[in-house]
């Protein structure tokens, strides 16, 4: 069976409501198929050009917009980020709970830094990853879901102690519009998405009409869909509030593979974009390893299982050994909570894209799928 075909019966056997696959070299589009529906209950296909809520993928474009101003000494990566975001200059770190069942804290031994929020080792946490974290929010006064006070919870870890999946880089965007004096939109269109042509990028507050649906499984191998806009808080979160497409989304990563340019624009100098792709995380720390509280949403999951994750200051995770589809070391890849999951290989100048729209994360259909879209691009 050829990759092409051993990909789209891995597809068929995931039973996804509908999904885009895309891969893709440094100059251009080598695979790029849609499948199923963007709506299995009012059976609207799914198109090559739908729009997906691509959640966590977001993370890469607002870390690049971040380095983009350290290259312009508007940012530094060093600096306690308190200056610039007052709400983070004295977070306290959470210890545990008292009798009462209330949180107990503490100061922080360190300032947040730019370099900490984008390695994930400011000590952010995500409340629908970490007990501790959901119980303490649950402890304090109610926040709106994607409201910027729902950011303001205690840091689990002294900042550079550890490595914790979180809200790190919804901070990192605000960073952006504060030093910019744009909102993360604009400078996107102007300084990053708008130079490489991805037009169907953007943060939306309702789902367009041209979107993909959210889907979750019911009980007879059938689906539902469940409203959800990622995009529709109060305000544009640089951690998952992007919407785009598999070939808007492929600009970006074939931008990566050629190293901060595409087709003449240079959106980053050649050194930024080598420390976009270099692991920046301490040796000590590993990366990657997810935990879940709310397992409607998202289910644990391991993408490197056996061997240490690197984290790259562009927001990449990094494989350090052989991955399991036969990814190289030294590759990038990340994923969005809607089972949306894409890598880039640059020791094989190929990188790839699958979007599906259904919770929770980590499916296990989904995941075989990206598996074997990988082998059809290390096959071709």
């Amino acid at each position: 069976m050829n990759g092409a075909m051993e990909f789209e019966a891995a597809l068929a056997a995931a039973n996804l409501p509908g999904a885009v696959a895309l891969v893709t070299d440094s100059t251009g589009t080598r695979y790029l198929r849609a499948f199923g529906m963007a709506d299995a209950v009012a059976g609207v296909p799914m198109r090559e050009d739908t729009l997906f809520q691509i959640a966590s993928m977001t993370k890469a474009l607002t870390s690049t917009a971040a380095l983009q101003l350290v290259e312009r000494g508007q940012l530094d990566l060093d600096a306690p980020i308190g200056a610039i975001l007052p709400d983070l200059a004295d977070l306290p770190v959470l210890e545990g709970f008292d009798e009462a069942g209330q949180p107990m804290l503490r100061a922080a031994r360190a300032p947040v830094t730019l370099r900490h929020l984008l390695l994930h080792t400011a000590g952010c946490g995500y409340t629908f990853m970490d007990e501790t974290l959901l119980r303490c929010a649950k402890a304090g006064p109610k926040t709106a879901p994607g409201s910027r006070e729902s950011l303001r919870l205690p840091l689990l870890f002294d900042p550079g102690a550890q490595w914790q999946y979180g809200t790190g880089t919804d901070w990192v965007g605000l960073a952006v519009e504060a030093v910019s004096g744009l909102s993360l939109q604009d400078w996107f269109d102007r300084e990053l998405t708008g130079p490489l042509g991805m037009t169907a990028t953007r943060f939306h507050a309702d789902l367009p009409a041209n979107a993909s649906q959210v889907h979750a499984r019911d009980a007879d191998r059938g689906f539902v869909t469940v409203p959800m806009v990622l995009g529709a808080g109060s305000y544009q979160s640089g951690g998952g509030g992007l919407s785009s497409t598999a070939t808007d989304y492929a600009r970006f990563l074939r931008m990566v593979l050629r190293g901060g340019e595409l087709d003449g624009v240079r959106v980053v100098s050649p050194e930024t974009a080598r420390l976009m792709r270099a692991d920046a995380l301490p040796a000590s720390l590993s990366a990657g390893v997810l935990t879940s509280a709310l397992p409607q949403l998202a289910t644990p999951f391991d993408p490197l299982p056996g061997q240490r994750g690197g984290w790259t200051l562009g927001g990449f995770l990094v494989n350090t050994e052989t991955g399991p589809s036969g990814r190289s070391p030294g590759s990038l890849h990340w994923a969005g909570i809607l089972n949306c999951y894409y890598w880039i290989d640059p020791a094989r100048d190929m990188a790839g894209v699958i979007l599906a729209q259904l919770a929770p994360f980590a499916d296990p259909g989904a995941l075989s799928a990206f598996a074997a879209l990988e082998r059809l691009a290390c096959a071709q």
